[in-house]
């Protein structure tokens, strides 16, 4: 499998931010190093089974759905009918980003849009269906339905100006 330039710099990035904050964290002399180190795999534990899942999810993806069908309802040339698909399973997705990235790249590997892709993540992290009880709770219907009604053209219009200024 090719590496995404993108993700060799991305790593390369967090590699060296890591060993910069251990070696601070070491420097200060309290064990430091050893706690963050122990906060970080906590946070690993919790998070793996959910990655290694989305990838599974990601990867069967590309291989069971045929790229003919990928290419009809969400490829390049799907038009409005992929962006609105990419939008309306955009604001669906559950989760995080553990979830919802490794999910797109499937797609995208499959053959989906870029259109479709950008209307996806908007919408994803615009509408965010799964996250709505939690903000009317917190911040009241009339906020959410004001934000929804704010962000509700922004997916679409996003997917669409994407596949017209950025053919590939």
């Amino acid at each position: 499998m090719k590496r995404n330039k993108g993700m060799i710099v991305a790593t390369v990035i967090f590699a060296v931010l890591a060993l910069v904050l251990l070696y601070v964290g070491y420097s200060r002399g309290e064990g430091q190093h050893i706690a963050g180190l122990k906060a970080g795999f906590r946070i690993l534990t919790q998070i793996l089974p959910l990655l290694i899942l989305a990838f599974v999810v990601a990867g069967m993806i590309q291989v069971l759905i045929p790229r003919e069908v990928i290419a009809h309802w969400v490829g390049a040339e799907s038009g409005l009918k992929g962006i609105l698909l990419g939008t309306l399973a955009g604001g669906l997705t559950p989760g995080g980003p553990y979830v919802s990235l490794p999910m797109m790249a499937g797609f995208m590997q499959a053959g989906a849009g870029l259109g479709t892709m950008v209307a996806y993540i908007t919408a994803w992290s615009l509408w965010a269906v799964a996250r709505l009880p939690m903000e009317v709770g917190i911040l009241g219907w009339r906020f959410t339905m004001i934000r929804l009604a704010c962000t509700f053209f922004m997916p679409p219009l996003a997917g669409l100006l994407a596949s017209r200024l950025f053919r590939a």
